[in-house]
Formats: structure tokens, C-alpha cells, sequence
């Protein structure tokens, strides 16, 4: 980590270039910078977060390698400096005090938010701790972003990170978020999903889930369905390629809940189109199948005397 002690410190060339123009920055004022970064898609990043890199006399990331790539894409040459779990007891107390020394630090991880099942955790402490400025730079996070895709309840969630490896301490943690009332949102390595798929059907039964894979980039796919489904599809056609992101379903009474609102959207929608466009629309606005709704609202009407 010497090299943090001869990172440069001068009001050097400091700019960023979209679309073919130059964008000079002035130095950031002395504090740690938590700066998110794209999931995949490269045009995703923020004016403020290039605005950042351009400007932090340090940038830490999680490999110099990827963050390389974007910087590179938007004409940032900046000082990087590796920050990994690794190293992070002992750069975290240099970066800290490298702060503390009148410079600007810009945190990045390989892929969306810092902390969030990344490094930074120990460094944000240090900070804290020591009475440097903490400033989140927001952005993308596959977190949100599986959210608010998947159809599921949006309104309370919880982000539960990667499951244990071991098969007994995983279904103890699948267990132990059983009776959580919320969406319950994963990451989980492509190897193991058929694996963790077929352990929350057995414990959690037959809740509605997604599967998200390489959000953001080429070959982004969305794959709903129970538990059960998904965990037969994952076991017969192996283990996905990219990254993932899992959503689960709440427990019954919030899936009743849920199962009402939908009524009442298709009850409403109803009245506006054919039962065939309700259905359709629904479909698009919560990731049901348009089949299972337009069945969903032929029965309401009847139970309402073909009404509605």
C-alpha cells in the first residue's frame, strides 16, 4: 500500500469525456467516497459518479482490472489502488489516513454498490471511527434492480446476501427467514442455484420466485415460477452462465394480500378493455402469466354474476 503515499496530489489534468467532449473537474474536498458502479451495462454510470472518479486524487477498487474498463470507457486516468477483502485491514487504516492527509478516496467495487456483499464494510467503520466525512455517490444496485422487475411485493423487503455453502447451514438459514414478511432477495453463485432452489421448495414450499440473470447486459434474462418449477428447471438444465439474483415471495398471508391487489387490478382493468387486453396488462405489470390471470378473472366474473 506505499503506493498510496505517492498517489499524486496536484491540481493535475482532472476530466472525463462523454460523447466525444472533454469535462474538466475540479479536486474533491477531502473525504471517503462510496461510488457506485455499473452491474453490467457501462452506460449506466452516473455524471456524478464519473464526475468522482475524475476528480478523487484516490481511487480504491475492488480490482484495478474491471475498474479499469469503465474508467478507460469515459477517458479517466486516475490513480487505483486495490482494495479487497484481502488487504482490507491493513488499507483500510491507509486509506483513512490518507484522508486525514487533506486527500480525496472514490471506493469502488467490481459491480454496483459498495458494502453491499462487497468490500468497504471495514473501511466505512474506520472511517466513522476516526471522524472522516462519509459521502455516498448512488447508483446502480442488482439488488433494487431484481426488485422491481420481479413482479413480487415491493412494498417490504429484505436483502439477505449469499446463502452458507454447506447444505445443513444453509437450509438453517432458509429456516431461520421462513417467517420473514417480505420479499426475500438472494444472491447466489450459478453453480449452486438448482441446489438452493431445491432446498427453499422444501422448506418454504410453493412460493412464487425469480430468478434474474445478467441484469443489465446482453443476455439479461428474467425466469418466474414457484419454487418447485424453478428448482426442476435449474436441475434439469444446469447451472446458468452470469450473474444472479433471487426473489422470493413472502409467506401466505402476505401472498393473499398480494393475490387481492391483483384482483382488484384486473376487476378495474376489466372495466376499461376485453378480459383478454386485462389480462395482458396485468401480466405486464406484475410478471404473472396472462393465462393464469385471464383464467383469475373469468372466474371473478362469474363469481360476481358475470359482472365486472
Amino acid at each position: 500500500m506505499d503506493e498510496i503515499v505517492t498517489a499524486e496530489r496536484s491540481d493535475d489534468a482532472r476530466s472525463f469525456v462523454i460523447g466525444g467532449a472533454v469535462i474538466p473537474v475540479r479536486p474533491l474536498e477531502p473525504a471517503l467516497y462510496l461510488v457506485a458502479t455499473p452491474i453490467g451495462n457501462l452506460g449506466d454510470v452516473t455524471v456524478r459518479a464519473l464526475e468522482t472518479f475524475a476528480a478523487a486524487d484516490i481511487v480504491a477498487c475492488e480490482d484495478t482490472r474491471v475498474t479499469r474498463i469503465l474508467l478507460e470507457r469515459y477517458g479517466i486516468r486516475r490513480k487505483m489502488i486495490a482494495y479487497h477483502e484481502h488487504n482490507e485491514a491493513e488499507a483500510a487504516s491507509r486509506l483513512v489516513a490518507a484522508v486525514q492527509d487533506g486527500r480525496s478516496v472514490a471506493l469502488a467495487s467490481d459491480a454496483g454498490t459498495p458494502l453491499v456483499s462487497d468490500p468497504g464494510y471495514r473501511l466505512v467503520q474506520e472511517a466513522i471511527k476516526e471522524g472522516v466525512r462519509v459521502v455516498p455517490i448512488p447508483g446502480a444496485s442488482a439488488v433494487l434492480s431484481a426488485l422491481t422487475v420481479s413482479g413480487l411485493p415491493n412494498d417490504t423487503f429484505m436483502f439477505a446476501g449469499f446463502l452458507p455453502v454447506k447444505a445443513g447451514q444453509k437450509k438453517s438459514r432458509i429456516e431461520a427467514l421462513a417467517d420473514v414478511p417480505a420479499t426475500l432477495i438472494f444472491y447466489e453463485s450459478p453453480r449452486r442455484l438448482a441446489d438452493t432452489l431445491e432446498v427453499m421448495a422444501a422448506v418454504l414450499g410453493d412460493r412464487e420466485a425469480v430468478v434474474a440473470r445478467e441484469l443489465t447486459k446482453t443476455f439479461e434474462e428474467l425466469r418466474r415460477g414457484s419454487l418447485p418449477e424453478l428448482a426442476a428447471h435449474y436441475a434439469q438444465t444446469g447451472a446458468p452462465k452470469g450473474e444472479v439474483v433471487l426473489c422470493v415471495a413472502p409467506p401466505g398471508e402476505r401472498a393473499e394480500q398480494s393475490k387481492a391487489d391483483t384482483d382488484q387490478m384486473l376487476i378495474g382493468l376489466a372495466a376499461e378493455m376485453s378480459a383478454a387486453k386485462a389480462a395482458g396488462e396485468a401480466a405486464r405489470m406484475t410478471g404473472q402469466k396472462k393465462s393464469d390471470l385471464y383464467q383469475r378473472l373469468l372466474k371473478l366474473k362469474a363469481d360476481n354474476g358475470g359482472k365486472g
